[in-house]
């Protein structure tokens, strides 16, 4: 009974094990085959039953030519890899396979064989294969998106760099290499910031220092500096990039050339001075008359012989003054007319340029009974601007107010100073702008006069002037009785 019992403890402890050896091969996440030299299946665990979609009665004991497609053992020469392993007792190293089950969609395996070995003798070999369909899959995508981005990168007509957190680039595209004239070789590793104007330079600086993850887009436009010395003006979009973990790892600028828009800029401008000199000319001539007509009146006068020295006297004063007056009409209007050379802001006294502005405009106001209220103080205020943009933006509103009060009315100017901005506010009370127009009025082409009286870029001409001069422009306004834009300014 003894040997029977220990018999039976045996068969107990194998079955345990090979339950054992079941529940881990199951477990497994990689397909396992265990083939004997016959090239037959010896076992095959719960992964490989379901991605073959195969049962264990019909797969144990099957030759191995039945369990995968002929094409792939041919292909992979995995037969003769199997019988390499009996003979050497030494596992193949890791390769890739294709296989597909009828009904199943391609797969992708990676696979290595190895031997089960028993006393030196190697008694059947296992196939451990590993499902890697998605993690290739992924794997393209990957390249896929980098293929496209670097296309992005590399194509984009507008300046693509990125920096490390400290502002030192790490990329930089052919479209900056075009515009700056510097190569990638030749900026790498070198501030961001040397290859602007040198007045810039540390608040570009302290703006990369100061960028964190989270925070939104910055927006600039500052003067990149070329290699052959030009000064380019750029608009800046600058963001930060983070790693996985929300850290910042760098910023990346995109930056579009603004010379194109800046020259289109300047010709609208000028269309626009040519319209507002073309509504201004009736009230300029009547202006010129007047001093011309005394001209006149007073050389009629010294041409008589017996003219008194007094007489004489007052006569030449009165063509002097009329002749100063009709020149200074000239030269307000040739200033306003003339393109300007430059946009460079300088320090400028701005009440006195409203009052010159208002005396070109003033005689077309009295001609349509529009009385001007110039509410404030003739002492010097001094900004930082470009006085032919400033006109161009006064000549604007004011002609809009004339234009808004056709049966007459009261235009008003006034100038309040703070601390650190200057208050214009330009009101008249005319027929206003309705709710629904109100917020489409600083729109480029939007207009609400008759066909062929306006173009539509007054009023966006003058928004782009006052933000290139760091200020803003408001508009308030009541139907019937009038509109008000106030624009605010930063003091010099």
């Amino acid at each position: 009974m003894e040997p029977d019992r220990i018999k039976s403890d045996f068969n107990d402890e194998s079955k345990r094990y090979q339950k054992l050896y079941t529940m881990l091969l199951d477990a497994i996440p990689s397909s396992v085959l265990r083939i004997n030299r016959d090239m037959r299946i010896v076992s095959a665990n719960r992964n490989f039953l379901e991605k073959s979609r195969r049962s264990l009665p019909n797969t144990i004991g099957r030759p191995l030519e039945k369990i995968f497609p002929a094409i792939i053992l041919d292909q992979m020469d995995i037969t003769r890899q199997i019988r390499q392993v009996f003979d050497n007792n030494r596992p193949t190293l890791g390769q890739r396979m294709s296989y597909r089950s009828p009904g199943v969609p391609l797969r992708i395996y990676y696979y290595r064989i190895l031997p089960f070995s028993w006393q030196e003798t190697v008694e059947s070999v296992i196939l451990l294969m590993d499902d890697v369909t998605e993690q290739i899959r992924l794997s393209e995508e990957v390249r896929r998106v980098e293929r496209h981005l670097a296309s992005v990168f590399e194509s984009a007509s507008d300046i693509i760099l990125s920096t490390d957190t400290a502002g030192r680039i790490l990329s930089w595209n052919p479209a900056a290499e075009k515009i700056s004239g510097y190569t990638f070789e030749q900026v790498k590793g070198r501030f961001f910031f040397e290859y602007f104007a040198k007045d810039c330079q540390e608040t570009i600086k302290n703006i990369f220092l100061k960028m964190r993850p989270g925070d939104k887009s910055q927006m600039h436009e500052w003067e990149l500096i070329s290699r052959k010395g030009e000064s380019i003006h750029v608009a800046w979009v600058c963001s930060t990039m983070k790693d996985e973990g929300s850290q910042a790892v760098g910023i990346v600028a995109v930056g579009r050339d603004q010379s194109e828009r800046r020259k289109l800029e300047a010709q609208l401008l000028q269309s626009q001075k040519y319209a507002a000199l073309g509504v201004m000319a009736g009230g300029i001539a009547h202006e010129i008359r007047n001093p011309l007509a005394i001209c006149s009146s007073g050389a009629q006068f010294l041409m008589e012989d017996n003219i008194t020295p007094a007489f004489l006297a007052e006569c030449s004063e009165k063509i002097h003054i009329g002749i100063q007056r009709a020149s200074n009409i000239i030269e307000n209007l040739l200033r306003f007319a003339r393109p300007a050379v430059t946009s460079k802001l300088e320090p400028l006294n701005l009440p006195a340029l409203i009052q010159e502005t208002w005396e070109l405009i003033e005689n077309q106001a009295k001609i349509q009974k529009i009385e001007g209220k110039l509410q404030f103080d003739k002492r010097p205020i001094m900004i930082n601007g470009n006085t032919s943009l400033l006109q161009q933006v006064f000549i604007n509103l004011f002609l809009n107010a004339i234009q808004a009060m056709p049966d007459g009315g009261t235009l008003t100017i006034t100038i309040n100073q703070s601390k650190q901005h200057l208050l214009i506010r330009i009101a008249d009370t005319g027929h206003g702008i309705s709710g629904e127009n109100i917020n489409k009025i600083f729109d480029p082409f939007y207009t609400t006069a008759p066909v062929g009286k306006g173009t539509g870029l007054g009023l966006s001409i003058c928004y782009s002037i006052v933000k290139q001069h760091s200020g803003i422009i408001e508009v308030d306004s009541i139907v019937g009785r009038g509109t008000t834009f106030t624009l605010r300014l930063p003091l010099y």
